[in-house]
């Protein structure tokens, strides 16, 4: 069909827009096609529910048989029947108890204390310390410094002289008191090594009575205060050399 009246606006419009023709036509066939889709469609699924055949639909009902009287239902066969709780019995009421009363004790008897007398003080004791040049001799005289020379009383085991010793200071009883004491009335014989200021060292003991009274022991342990003159021997003084010593204890009671 031609239309000489829409020529020019036709050449107007394909001049101003180039192809848009051809898209309208196209997008009118597209829409045109869903259109005819879409009523197909709406026709197929629009049919009454009366005209379908009754065999395309099956409903299917269960139903449970109703319980009997007598059964229990199925909940309570699983679930326990809880007990009804039990009560306590009180606790036993407690007897009261007898009081009895106290017995009096019968009134303690007085029994004085008298002191006994006490005993008279005992006598001061002295003691007394000797030395001797041997065990049957006589008490030596006290150091006077007199010439002479020493007596030998004795030999070492290796041979060296023993001689009779002199006192330089007779030790006093303060001195001895503390050792003495320790041990029974008796008598000690040492042997010691002069050394250079009167002093004696390297002591020995040789014999002691009573034995085992512990004079020997107490004896050595006071040598250190003992000051003695060394032997002697053609006015010469011997330092160094071996003198015997005799200690005796005995107290006397006033």
């Amino acid at each position: 069909m031609n239309y000489p009246r829409l020529q020019p606006l036709l050449a107007v419009f394909d001049q101003r827009w180039p192809g848009a023709r051809r898209r309208m036509v196209g997008i009118t066939l597209a829409l045109a096609i869903e259109a005819g889709l879409l009523l197909a469609i709406l026709t197929l699924g629009g049919a009454p529910d009366a005209k379908r055949p009754q065999s395309e639909s099956l409903t299917t009902v269960d139903f449970a048989p109703a319980p009997k009287p007598d059964e229990p239902k199925p909940e309570e066969t699983t679930k326990p029947r809880a007990l009804p709780p039990v009560a306590k019995p009180p606790p036993p009421t407690p007897m009261p108890r007898e009081i009895t009363p106290p017995i009096p004790l019968p009134p303690a008897a007085v029994i004085p204390i008298t002191k006994a007398p006490a005993p008279p003080p005992a006598p001061p004791s002295r003691i007394r310390a000797v030395i001797r040049d041997d065990m049957s001799g006589p008490v030596g005289p006290p150091d006077t410094g007199s010439p002479g020379d020493s007596t030998v009383v004795g030999r070492t085991a290796s041979g060296e002289p023993i001689y009779a010793a002199r006192w330089y200071r007779e030790p006093t009883e303060q001195e001895m008191r503390g050792y003495l004491s320790t041990a029974d009335p008796g008598w000690a014989l040492i042997t010691c090594k002069t050394e250079p200021q009167y002093r004696v060292d390297q002591c020995e003991l040789v014999d002691e009575w009573p034995n085992g009274a512990g004079m020997g022991r107490a004896v050595l342990a006071s040598t250190w205060q003992f000051k003695v003159r060394p032997p002697q021997k053609g006015g010469r003084l011997l330092v160094g050399e071996w003198v015997r010593i005799r200690i005796s204890y005995h107290i006397d009671r006033k």
